[in-house]
């Protein structure tokens, strides 16, 4: 299997499903350990996959550490929920950096009642302002109808 993990190119690295493997190229300092943990989360169970997308997630590379944010984000959705320490990691990226979609898919796809409270808080924040953004178009929408249809009666 580990001749179909091209490190230096990135080829086949979205289908490694050896903990251990990635293990060894972290250690020996491969370029795209955050496209390989993508995999992980894809091909392993979020126990094995947990620790590893957390230690990508310090990657010097921003954008290896952007698809660990990626991998944090799909573990969510295949597991519908995450591991304390992933969690945490999203939590201290906050919702304006890297982790914001990986915090909306863990909003979407873990059980509000699942969450830990930062998340649950997190959760009726973007609730409401969504409702209220989606209120302030509407309202826009009709101030706008209602003004063309106003000046169309006078040509």
């Amino acid at each position: 299997m580990a001749s179909e993990w091209d490190w230096e190119s990135g080829e086949g690295l979205l289908g490694i499903d050896d903990p251990e493997e990635w293990d060894a190229a972290f250690e020996r300092g491969e370029s795209r350990l955050g496209t390989a943990v993508i995999g992980l989360a894809f091909n392993c169970s979020l126990e094995e996959a947990s620790p590893r997308i957390v230690r990508a997630m310090r990657l010097p590379d921003r954008n290896q550490r952007g698809f660990a944010f990626t991998a944090a984000g799909a573990a969510a959705r295949i597991n519908g929920c995450l591991t304390p320490e992933l969690y945490a990691a999203l939590r201290a990226e906050g919702p304006k950096g890297l982790a914001v979609h990986a915090i909306d898919d863990t909003l979407t796809f873990v059980p509000f009642r699942e969450l830990p409270p930062w998340f649950r808080w997190r959760w009726v924040v973007t609730t409401v302002r969504n409702k209220l953004e989606g209120w302030w178009l509407r309202s826009e929408d009709a101030i706008g109808d209602a003004w063309r249809s106003l000046r169309g009666r006078r040509s």
